[in-house]
């Protein structure tokens, strides 16, 4: 089967590339298909573990030593930068645990991390905690949803083409809803900077009583 084939080929190659940059939807298909005996459900959680430590520990380190540059690029990272630094300095070891969790602030919030100042041998720690978590809940999660499908459906062979379109389409669904966010937070963030000028620029022009 082509689907086998290429699995066979890349499919690891690939689960390792989308976790290092943000690899929820990746994840998930990956699961599936290990229930359907195309992946190896063991292998999918520890290639998902080594791309999304990998890639935050990357972020961590880019956060230290150029996170003001990186969140200064766009009115958007600036926004949730900021707002991730307020969680982080109220519970700087719970985030850095469960940022993974929280769908959005997964390449923002290392930076963030980083920036902080957080030491780093207690990074390395616990985001390799939180990276493991992540990796066996959601690699497990879903290779229990085709589990349940298989019971609601029968043979889910059947319908694994269309099951992986759905999935695709509902990353693609959460991927354009993103998108459109985070155009609605960068016209804010622009908002709140013309504001403040706008009305200083008004209070010079007006007359001297």
């Amino acid at each position: 089967m082509m689907l086998q084939h290429f699995l066979q080929e890349f499919g690891y190659f690939a689960l390792f590339l989308g976790t290092f940059f943000e690899g929820e939807t990746i994840l998930v298909l990956a699961g599936f298909l290990a229930f359907r005996g195309y992946m190896d459900i063991n292998l999918v959680v520890v290639v998902a573990f080594f791309g999304s430590y990998a890639g935050d520990q990357l972020w961590y380190f880019m956060g230290r030593k150029h996170g003001r540059k990186l969140l200064a690029r766009k009115p958007r990272w600036q926004m949730l930068g900021d707002r991730a630094l307020e969680h982080i300095r109220k519970h700087p070891d719970i985030w850095v645990l469960s940022f993974r969790f929280v769908y959005g602030l997964r390449t923002v919030m290392p930076v963030a991390i980083g920036l902080s100042g957080y030491p780093p041998g207690r990074y390395l720690l616990l985001n390799g905690i939180g990276a493991a978590i992540w990796a066996a809940a959601l690699g497990a999660a879903a290779y229990k949803f085709g589990a349940v499908l298989e019971g609601l459906l029968g043979n889910v062979k059947k319908y694994e083409l269309w099951v992986l379109g759905a999935l695709l389409v509902i990353g693609g669904l959460l991927w354009i809803w993103r998108r459109i966010k985070s155009a609605r937070l960068e016209r804010e963030a622009k908002q709140a900077k013309t504001l403040p000028a706008t009305a200083e620029a008004e209070a010079k022009n007006q007359p001297d009583e």
